[in-house]
């Protein structure tokens, strides 16, 4: 396929297998885990110790021994000791008869030779000594062995495998390492990442007024934040004109501080001032592709520069760089990181949606659930790679492929995460 103005124009597959070619798996790093959260582990890891570590009430109300066999209603116990929660084996009483009770609270060991808890709502207590502790009881209920106790290492056993190679750490992962007593984890070094935006029109500092013919630099703390929340440490950022000079040192300046990626927006089309595909040649760099058949950011580039680094250059436009950020960088990132490849959900579409042939169509889009609380999705008004309202209602990408030229209502079409860690949110209004 070709392009009259832009020249030779090739696929989303062929563009997606040059970047997942330039990919190469970051090393490993050892890290605390009050560092951990939000890279990803380099290795699986293994439970150190069970949970629960030992036999524990899950109800306040008293333990007993049912060698075997349920106590039936009105079957009365004299109370022997209590436990609670943080008190040693020895503590509060030993091994009990099994005419015997225990008070104990939730989350207290269970004592040697005990194996059941029955609530404190279905007894009835008989008798209290001077202290108000309960001294005899009488069940209301059928006690059955095994009742609301949890066992030692029935959520966890020692040396399970609780976490896979390729997962990203977020707060319910660190609180089982946490409750595991893991105290470092082996994860990916984050990829480096650099952000350069591009224009004389651009105006950095937000407190300044526009001059004429300026607009606000809204790309670069975009990309900045997605690149985060993707994995990657952004090591430098910056906005320079319509210079190749300047943006040659700035370049230089990103390269200075370690980047291993660089994501640029603007000069990637065929205006006067799209200095940049000829900027990299001269600088030493192999264009893998420039121009990709896809909707919005079709003049995206790719590069590898001469010491190795990985180059994105992305349209100026904002939903063409959003575009690009999700579809082109954050898959390099991902197989960088050493995560499963991404898997997009398949949702029925709703309202339809027709696009152009021949361009794979990234859209904004929004999850939500029709009246009979079923998924679908819907691709928002404003789809121009200008706009920047339509990032604000979506809370989803959806992908039509090439050949689609209309997708009709209730087409399944392709929806993933506004990020590639992100699940696939949904909206609470529904769909009318």
């Amino acid at each position: 396929m070709t392009d009259r103005e832009c020249g030779p124009v090739i696929d989303y597959a062929q563009a997606m297998q040059q970047v997942m070619d330039a990919a190469l798996p970051l090393p490993a790093e050892t890290v605390a885990i009050d560092a951990a959260v939000g890279r990803v582990l380099a290795g699986a890891v293994h439970s150190t110790q069970c949970l629960p570590p030992f036999d524990n009430a899950a109800m306040d109300g008293f333990v007993l021994a049912t060698q075997g066999g349920p106590f039936a209603t009105g079957h009365e116990f004299e109370v022997s000791g209590w436990r609670a929660a943080g008190d040693a084996a020895d503590v509060g009483a030993g091994r009990l008869a099994s005419e015997r009770a225990c008070e104990i609270m939730t989350g207290a060991m269970v004592p040697d030779g005990m194996d059941a808890v029955v609530p404190v709502e279905h007894v009835r207590i008989l008798h209290e000594d001077e202290q108000g502790r309960p001294r005899r009881i009488r069940l209301l209920q059928v006690v059955r062995p095994g009742q609301h106790v949890r066992l030692r290492g029935e959520d966890v056993e020692l040396g399970q495998a609780v976490l896979e190679a390729g997962r990203s750490i977020g707060g319910n992962e660190y609180t089982l390492l946490h409750a595991l007593g893991i105290t470092e984890v082996t994860v990916r070094v984050q990829p480096r990442v650099a952000v350069i935006c591009t224009g004389k029109e651009l105006l950095q500092d937000p407190t300044q007024a526009l001059a004429a013919g300026q607009i606000r630099d809204s790309n670069r703390p975009y990309l900045v934040g997605r690149l985060r929340a993707a994995g990657a440490e952004v090591v430098w950022q910056g906005t320079v004109g319509d210079d190749v000079a300047v943006f040659g040192a700035a370049l230089a300046q990103a390269l200075d501080a370690g980047a291993q990626v660089i994501v640029s927006t603007g000069a990637v089309s065929q205006g006067r001032y799209d200095f940049i595909p000829e900027a990299l040649r001269a600088l030493g760099a192999h264009v893998g592709f420039h121009k990709v058949a896809i909707r919005p950011g079709k003049p995206v580039l790719f590069a590898q520069l001469a010491d190795g680094a990985a180059y994105f250059g992305l349209p100026g436009n904002p939903l063409a760089a959003a575009a690009g950020q999700r579809f082109f960088v954050e898959p390099l990132l991902r197989h960088a990181l050493g995560m499963p490849a991404e898997q997009p959900l398949w949702l029925p579409l709703a309202g339809g949606y027709r696009k152009s042939a021949g361009c794979r169509f990234h859209g904004c889009a929004r999850v939500g659930c029709d009246a009979q609380g079923r998924l679908q999705v819907s691709l928002l008004p404003g789809q121009q790679s200008f706009r920047l309202m339509s990032l604000v209602g979506a809370n989803a990408w959806a992908a039509l492929p090439e050949e689609c030229t209309d997708a009709g209502e209730g087409s399944a079409v392709m929806v993933y995460g506004w990020g590639h860690r992100d699940p696939v949110q949904v909206s609470a209004a529904p769909f009318e």
